[in-house]
């Protein structure tokens, strides 16, 4: 009864706050089994996002238990007299309060207060897959898998982020050249649409819905459960940074190593990425983990031109059994790479380690109280023809050494 009490509570507040007119019989009638809270904790939660750029705060927050909460709320929102928004919110790691929404509910779709109300993912061992809540974060996915021998096979370079969240943002990392993004490895949506309605969709099945939500920015529906593929997890990884002063050598590596995507395993790497270095403190502080601390990198070391270095990340995975081997397979690889001999730079980690680096990152700025400041941020797709004129015009123009951020460079075959 107590749930029912206070979402009734919490639409009177509504009511009596922006003048809407819902019908009071369908109110009633609207009960949740999670809670609707106006709990000033929770409102300030929900009024910042990662970009720490704008503060809106909604008039109420949804801790759903299930799919149906969502619809029931979004149903009641679509029926509303004078537009009751509703945002869902994941890890909160938008940048411009795309989560948030000033005239409504937000809808937090990842646990909070260490209460867990859904399930958790559920494995298929033998069909590959596994079920995740829409709200759950990659790194309890990941977490799940394992215990199965199991990963899905494209991830994102942070996984304290919702499936959700970056399945609406297409899910881009260093693996996207051979696995394509993560919205390429989803096999089956449950969506609650505009209308309220809870629909499961496919590429059989409302095959539309599941093309337009997948990548859609939170534009067409709401995802409550993904269904994504898996592969045999690999046990460790050869993590490996080399570096390029020529931009145009830097990217025909990049982009020889990603049209290797079809061939054998032990003939590509598993993760391509690289990073430009504009200034000498980056590449010794971004991802700090990789290097020591007791012998840094220098930028002049390496003759740069302009004082601009480019860094190409790759790895290749393995297992301990195959551990003889992949020495091999890597000096062969580099053999065909053309970055500055001296500049290499390696070390070997189990692959839960390196898929959740950039966490252990996190870690150290909040330890040092540098990561709540605003965090602005751009994605950009730039064709190959003109990628040597941004390098020109923005990396040796605009920036110059004017930015200590992350500036990261992934390389993508369009067919995936």
């Amino acid at each position: 009864m107590a749930p029912k009490l206070l979402l009734t509570f919490v639409i009177y507040r509504l009511i009596s706050t922006v003048g809407l007119t819902l019908d009071t019989t369908d109110l009633l009638r609207l009960e949740v089994d999670g809670h609707l809270s106006v709990d000033p904790s929770d409102v300030e939660t929900a009024s910042v996002d990662f970009g720490m750029m704008n503060r809106v705060e909604p008039l109420a927050i949804l801790h759903p238990s299930s799919a149906e909460d969502v619809a029931r709320l979004v149903g009641a929102a679509y029926v509303s007299a004078h537009g009751l928004s509703v945002s869902a919110r994941g890890h909160g790691h938008s940048i411009n309060g795309q989560a948030q929404t000033s005239s409504g509910v937000v809808i937090e779709m990842s646990a909070s207060k260490g209460v867990r109300q859904w399930g958790l993912p559920r494995v298929s061992e033998q069909s590959r897959y596994v079920d995740a809540w829409g709200g759950e974060l990659w790194i309890d996915v990941l977490k799940t898998t394992l215990e199965h021998g199991l990963a899905p096979k494209s991830w994102t370079d942070y996984l304290y982020l919702s499936v959700g969240g970056t399945l609406s943002n297409a899910g881009i990392s260093g693996q996207a050249f051979n696995h394509g993004p993560q919205i390429s490895n989803v096999y089956e949506l449950d969506v609650v649409t505009g209308k309220g309605e809870l629909l499961t969709c496919s590429e059989e099945q409302n095959s539309e819905l599941f093309h337009a939500v997948l990548g859609g920015l939170g534009q067409f529906g709401i995802i409550t459960r993904a269904r994504i593929g898996l592969e045999p997890a690999p046990q460790r990884v050869r993590w490996i940074r080399v570096l390029y002063s020529n931009f145009s050598t830097f990217t025909k590596d990049q982009e020889y190593l990603i049209s290797l995507h079809g061939q054998p395993p032990n003939q590509k790497f598993d993760y391509v990425e690289g990073f430009v270095i504009v200034d000498e403190g980056l590449i010794n502080n971004w991802r700090s983990s990789f290097f020591s601390p007791r012998n840094p990198v220098k930028i002049s070391s390496f003759g740069t031109n302009g004082g601009v270095l480019y860094c190409l990340e790759i790895t290749k995975n393995y297992h301990e059994s195959t551990a003889d081997t992949i020495d091999q397979d890597v000096e062969a690889l580099l053999k065909r790479l053309d970055f500055i001999p001296s500049s290499v730079f390696t070390t070997d980690l189990p692959y839960v380690d390196f898929l959740d680096r950039v966490h252990k990152a996190e870690l150290k700025l909040r330890s040092k109280g540098l990561w709540d400041v605003p965090h602005p941020w751009l994605n950009l797709f730039v064709p190959r023809s003109r990628i040597a004129d941004f390098d020109e015009g923005v990396f040796k123009g605009i920036l110059g050494n004017k930015t200590s951020g992350p500036i990261l460079i992934y390389p993508m075959n369009k067919n995936k």
